[in-house]
């Protein structure tokens, strides 16, 4: 008679070893592939179709737009401060905003190290802080060109001087607030309500002291020094300078931003480390 096999010598081995990269490219690939599902998840994550959601924020973009299109005519102020189209003036403030503030909610929002998905083995932190940042550039990127081609083709034509210096600042308008946001990600596992409305109290903040409805060139000195401590407001101000052929900011720096951005960015990934050797599931076990 032969003998019953236990059926846990059948398992293999592998299944109890954890995957191991063989090299740096191996790595990396495998890096990019996650990142690339997990934005992909991001973006698919608020709405049940994945173009219903790109559809709202061209929508949110565009009411956003409007809407201060509408409160400049109901002042008095129906022509742009800078000698060029009044929308693409509202665009270069409105679309910097945009891209500044949502980067800050989904990099805070981003999955701290206590998150379930971090229990899988490939997953880390900077995986689901990247693909929060990279969709939210994505959703920002489509809403712009979507935006400014319609009203380029169906309103009238529209002429930016530096196309490629706009993107590049929207770019920094976005990296400066995926810095923001780390901030305040690594402070939510501490204090996770402080958290929440430290970062809806920037983000409304931004509203007003972005300078997004005013010309720096023409501001006062006592009213330029409430607003030069925000790096947005210089990005939107360069911004400005690049579309329009006939601006050129003088009270904006293009250094400031790009100086505060990257010390914004050690303190970010310096706290996010401290949090992230620190957290513990048990802090919100009595919650």
């Amino acid at each position: 008679m032969s003998q019953r096999k236990d059926p846990a010598q059948k398992v293999p081995k592998r299944m109890f070893t954890q995957r191991r990269s063989r090299n740096m490219i191996e790595a990396a690939f495998i890096t990019l592939s996650l990142i690339y599902h997990v934005t992909v998840n991001n973006l698919r994550k608020g709405q049940r179709n994945a173009v219903v959601g790109l559809v709202m924020t061209v929508a949110q973009a565009m009411a956003m737009i409007a809407g201060f299109w509408l409160m400049f005519v109901i002042i008095g102020v129906r022509k742009s401060p800078i000698r060029g189209d009044f929308i693409v003036y509202l665009m270069t403030g409105v679309f910097m905003f945009m891209a500044h503030s949502q980067a800050i909610g989904a990099v805070a929002g981003a999955g701290n190290p206590s998150n379930q998905m971090m229990k899988h083995g490939p997953m880390n932190t900077a995986v689901m802080i990247s693909a929060a940042a990279l969709a939210s550039l994505y959703k920002q990127t489509f809403s712009a060109i979507v935006v400014l081609s319609a009203y380029h083709y169906l309103l009238q034509p529209i002429v930016i001087d530096n196309p490629l210096a706009c993107y590049a600042m929207l770019l920094m308008a976005w990296f400066s607030g995926c810095c923001i946001g780390l901030i305040f990600l690594s402070i939510r596992p501490w204090w996770p309500q402080a958290a929440q409305v430290l970062t809806q109290f920037y983000q409304r903040l931004n509203m007003v002291f972005s300078g997004k409805m005013f010309v720096a060139n023409t501001m006062p000195s006592f009213m330029l020094h409430m607003f030069a401590w925000n790096p947005l407001f210089h990005i939107i101000d360069q911004t400005r300078g690049f579309a329009f052929i006939n601006y050129s900011p003088r009270n904006s720096s293009l250094t400031y931003p790009i100086y505060t951005t990257l010390a914004l960015l050690m303190v970010g990934l310096m706290a996010e480390f401290v949090t992230r050797k620190a957290v513990s599931l048990s802090w919100s076990a009595g919650r």
